[in-house]
């Protein structure tokens, strides 16, 4: 299920590898628009929709988020210009935009604090996965041989299709909360209330109150949270949208660029899983998260510092350090 979900947002850049700006006509620097303004209303609709998965709780607004963003994901084949894929590009993002941070809240209910890096991680790590084999499945997808269907459309066409089929079984597969599970017998869901009260306060399922939700935002410490949370995106952004342009600048074909994306993701997958796993054992978030970042950082100034076509296996090497430490700070700072 996570697969076509999480996969949504490494196939614009597989799509641009088989052409898409040029049978679009993009001028300038349009695709890089589409990347950036993809942030906005990402940014602006998180919080409204992670308030109405509150309140409408997961098992609702999931399968919505979910249908919503694959059918924008599907009409994106329709598109013939920037101007008919901005608009799309921005509808995807509003739904994409409440997804991830409604499955950590939902999550939550069912892991404690010491278990829930991991599993986001697991969850997570399903994007790794997805943009390592988005690879592969974009050199299958583009090998369709069709007089009046680009190769980039079919594979809007197929990602956005199965996630609309994923959204439909979600709506009627997932529980609303542990104890209305129905794949728990009564004892076990007695005894998952008990590990949440345990692991939290004296009330768990508790109604939406905007006082309550909002009163963080009046300690000191939240204008420092809020800047980790500006910041820490940047490497994540920089690997999940660029990973396949960047080894495209090595000089390699479209065949071989999106064969050559899929080992970086992988070993990030590995390391992803070893740093959560460490952070939820030690109980220690921090240190993970900056370490992470470093290790993000080395390989981005490695390729910004040396001549790529010269120094080929340097740069790929580069590749494989960014996506180790990209993805790993979007799983500690929220489960943290």
């Amino acid at each position: 299920m996570l697969w076509s979900l999480t996969k949504q947002q490494s196939n614009i850049g597989n799509a641009k590898t088989d052409g898409m700006d040029e049978d679009m006509n993009f001028t300038g620097n349009q695709y890089s628009l589409l990347i950036l303004l993809f942030n906005v209303p990402f940014g602006v609709m998180d919080l409204p929709l992670t308030l109405l998965t509150k309140r409408f709780s997961g098992k609702t607004m999931l399968p919505v988020l979910i249908v919503g963003w694959g059918s924008m994901a599907t009409i994106q084949a329709a598109a013939t210009s920037f101007a008919g894929m901005l608009p799309l590009r921005l509808l995807l993002a509003s739904f994409e935009a409440g997804f991830y941070c409604g499955v950590i809240f939902y999550m939550s209910l069912f892991y404690t604090r010491g278990e829930l890096g991991f599993r986001l991680a697991i969850f997570f790590g399903s994007a790794l996965l997805a943009a390592a084999f988005s690879g592969l499945i974009s050199f299958g997808v583009f090998q369709i041989n069709h007089p009046e269907i680009y190769g980039w459309q079919w594979l809007f066409l197929i990602e956005g299709g199965a996630t609309i089929i994923v959204g439909v079984v979600a709506f009627f597969w997932l529980p609303a909360r542990p104890e209305t599970a129905w794949f728990l017998d009564n004892r076990e869901k007695a005894a998952a209330r008990a590990r949440t009260l345990r692991d939290g306060s004296s009330k768990i399922n508790t109604k939406l109150n905007l006082k309550e939700a909002f009163a963080s935002w009046k300690s000191w410490r939240f204008l420092h949270w809020a800047v980790i949370c500006f910041t820490y995106p940047v490497a994540f952004s920089t690997t999940s949208n660029f990973l396949p342009q960047i080894v495209q600048r090595l000089g390699y074909s479209t065949v071989k660029t999106n064969l050559w994306t899929v080992a970086p993701n992988c070993v990030g997958f590995v390391v992803l899983l070893i740093f959560a796993k460490s952070s939820d054992h030690f109980r220690e978030r921090g240190f993970h998260i900056v370490g992470a970042l470093t290790i993000s950082l080395v390989g981005m100034v490695v390729l910004a510092s040396i001549d790529v076509l010269e120094h080929k296996g340097v740069a790929y090497f580069a590749c494989f350090l960014m996506a180790s430490g990209a993805y790993i700070p979007s799983v500690l700072v929220h489960s943290w």
